[in-house]
């Protein structure tokens, strides 16, 4: 045969591979349940399917991701069959539980299941749901699908000295150590000071909104029929002001709180708010950098056991009796026994508790295994009246803040910078508490305090028209506007003290580039300027990031070393990031 006639039966070979290597892949793609088809929330664009298969979109809370992931492909390869005989594909989306709901309501998303973190957002979907059409989105009752508990996570040893793991603690332990003028002192150690407490703000986060209904529950003596005029008695009152002038840092997500722990070590947080699965794993994945191991606490008188419901959405008119007859066959498949032992190895709790746990979930990994529904009653998740009551009792009682906002208005902010900075600052200032404190410096060239700190309620008027007003032009003082208002604020700080105030101290920083003018140096503003270590009650730095000239590494440093947190935004993303600030005073 000749030289150029094997050449050309080798070239027919690799085409007819390439052809047949791209039908496979192809032929791979349309049954995989995890490809890149979907959106951040849900299945916006399904897989393309062979023909006589059903598809089942499901838009599942992140928390149980690695393990809904390990079920979907285990499901998908067994092939299950509907009643009709189409086989069943099962594609999952990880989505945070608010988000979803959401994107549910707006028409973003459409999937034929949907599993949040808790009942409390089934109640408010099909709520929201049955105003809008006369009926809820799930036509029958939406079933737990796993356990992720809902309570304390505090370093070890302060944990063992007010009894863990073989005593109960519960929210009266934590009122009693809270109100105690000696602090640690009444236990015996008196060199870990007073308490300091942090948990996610009600306002803008559920499993804020949770651990303030466990707080209450806990407080009123009750594990049922919890009212608004439970809410409002004196002693609920007092209770929960106590827990809050001993918070020292709030936010909007429990694994945020666990970090700034993790980084800034037992003497800025004692404990958090937070869940067993993101104790535990924690302890676990970042061991080396924890000063002490972390304790998980069930709150004794009760908690949420954040159940995961399962929901068929089918009195929405984008799922069909076959697509809700597949989900249907999925759930029954999630909660066989086998599948709920798996859950333990991605540290969520099987919903029967005679399944026996197993490391991960041990009390060597910080977490107590006998702890189930029956010994830590489960509570209801709140309505919506009673949720009103209990943020309303939050805003009453929390500790106020005072807020530096320092802008930068040099020339590289004009345009679309400079305008929507103005837009988000003045709606920022609108959802400040009227007895906050707000001031405001502006700096290009130099520095220029236009209002130093005041009472919100009575500047904010007048200060939202000075913030619509502001031009951008010249360089950037960045060192010095950073230490004009670490001065500031310490001064205000120190007044509030002699005033017998209590407060939180927070210093938002927007910036769009590098230090450019003024007379101050980057070593001179960490050295004498900044804190060497964070502390929870001094104030704390909240640098925006605001386009991809600022410099972020500067600003996480300035972040790091107050305990802030660093955010980044663009013209688009602004407000939002404002908002998440909020969630932090």
């Amino acid at each position: 045969m000749s030289r150029s006639r094997l050449v050309f039966i080798a070239i027919v070979g690799v085409t007819i591979c390439i052809v047949l290597g791209a039908l496979a892949f192809q032929f791979i793609q349309n049954i995989s349940p995890n490809t890149d088809n979907t959106t951040e929330n849900g299945s916006d664009n399904p897989t393309p399917l062979p023909a006589d298969t059903v598809l089942v979109t499901l838009a599942s809370s992140s928390t149980k991701a690695n393990w809904i992931d390990e079920i979907v492909a285990e499901f998908n390869n067994s092939g299950h069959t509907t009643s009709s005989g189409k086989t069943i594909i099962v594609e999952a989306t990880p989505v945070l539980s608010g988000g979803s709901m959401n994107d549910i309501i707006n028409g973003n998303i459409q999937p034929i299941a949907w599993s949040p973190g808790d009942d409390s957002w089934v109640l408010q979907l099909n709520e929201t749901w049955e105003q809008q059409y006369n009926k809820p989105i799930a036509s029958q009752p939406c079933p737990s699908t796993i356990y992720t508990p809902l309570g304390i996570a505090m370093w070890r040893p302060m944990a063992e000295v007010l009894g863990w793991p073989n005593k109960p603690i519960g929210w009266q332990t934590i009122v009693d150590l809270a109100a105690n003028p000696d602090g640690w002192g009444s236990y015996g150690r008196p060199e870990w000071g007073k308490f300091r407490f942090g948990h996610a703000n009600p306002v803008y986060s559920n499993a804020g909104l949770l651990t303030m209904t466990s707080f209450v529950y806990g407080m009123a003596g009750k594990t049922t029929e919890l009212t608004p005029a439970d809410v409002y008695t004196p002693e609920i009152e007092n209770a929960m002001r106590t827990l809050e002038q001993n918070t020292s840092k709030y936010g909007t997500i429990t694994t945020a709180l666990l970090d700034l722990m993790a980084r800034q070590g037992p003497g800025y947080l004692h404990a958090v708010a937070t869940f067993e699965s993101d104790t535990v794993r924690m302890n676990l994945e970042r061991a080396d950098e924890l000063t002490f191991p972390l304790a998980f606490i069930f709150p004794s008188e009760g908690t949420f056991w954040g159940n995961h419901p399962y929901c068929i959405l089918d009195n929405a008119d984008w799922v069909d009796a076959e697509e809700a007859e597949a989900a249907r066959i999925f759930l029954d498949y999630l909660l066989e026994r086998e599948q709920q032992e798996k859950a333990i190895n991605h540290l969520l709790r099987p919903l029967d508790s005679t399944i026996p746990l197993h490391a991960p979930l041990t009390l060597e990994n910080g977490t107590i295994p006998t702890a189930n529904p029956e010994t830590v009653p489960a509570l209801p998740s709140p309505d919506a009246k009673l949720g009103a009551a209990i943020i309303d009792l939050f805003k009453i009682t929390k500790r106020k803040a005072t807020v530096l906002i320092v802008l930068d208005v040099s020339g590289s902010m004009q345009g679309d910078k400079i305008k929507t900075a103005r837009e988000a600052t003045v709606e920022f200032l609108q959802r400040l508490d009227p007895d906050d404190k707000v001031g405001l410096i502006i700096f290009s060239d130099t520095v220029n305090p236009l209002q130093k700190p005041a009472r919100v309620g009575n500047i904010v008027e007048e200060l939202s028209q000075r913030v619509s007003g502001l031009l951008a032009d010249g360089n950037t003082a960045l060192y010095e506007a950073v230490c004009e208002a670490t001065t500031i604020m310490e001064q205000q700080r120190k007044a509030d003290e002699a005033n017998g105030e209590s407060r939180l101290y927070g210093i938002i920083l927007l910036s769009d580039g590098e230090d450019t003018a003024g007379t101050i140096t980057e070593n001179q503003m960490f050295a004498t300027c900044l804190p060497d270590n964070a502390e929870a009650d001094g104030f704390k730095i909240f640098p925006i990031a605001f386009g991809e000239e600022a410099d972020q590494n500067l600003l996480e440093r300035i972040a790091n070393v107050t305990g802030g947190r660093l955010f980044t935004a663009d013209p688009d993303s602004i407000s939002r990031i404002y908002r998440s600030i909020s969630a932090e005073q």
